[in-house]
């Protein structure tokens, strides 16, 4: 039987840090901290709802984070 994989760690950070940033600096700030995945979402958006390790999310309106989301 294979082992199960264990997951990498996620990024020592916190989520509500990037409410309020530009989205670029955001992204930018994101990857330079651990972030393999940075997922930009404009308000309302439509998307599925499963955990993903390393991915951070922000809904970005008018070009400004409002909410940020890790999985």
């Amino acid at each position: 039987m294979a082992s199960v994989p264990t997951p990498p760690a996620q990024p020592d950070d916190t989520s509500e840090s990037y409410v309020g940033l530009d989205a670029e600096t955001a992204e930018r700030r994101a990857r330079t901290r651990g972030w393999t995945t940075v997922r930009a979402l404009a308000p309302g958006t439509v998307i599925t709802m499963e955990f993903r390790g390393g991915r951070i999310n922000f809904e970005v309106a008018d070009s400004t984070v409002t909410r940020c989301w890790v999985g």
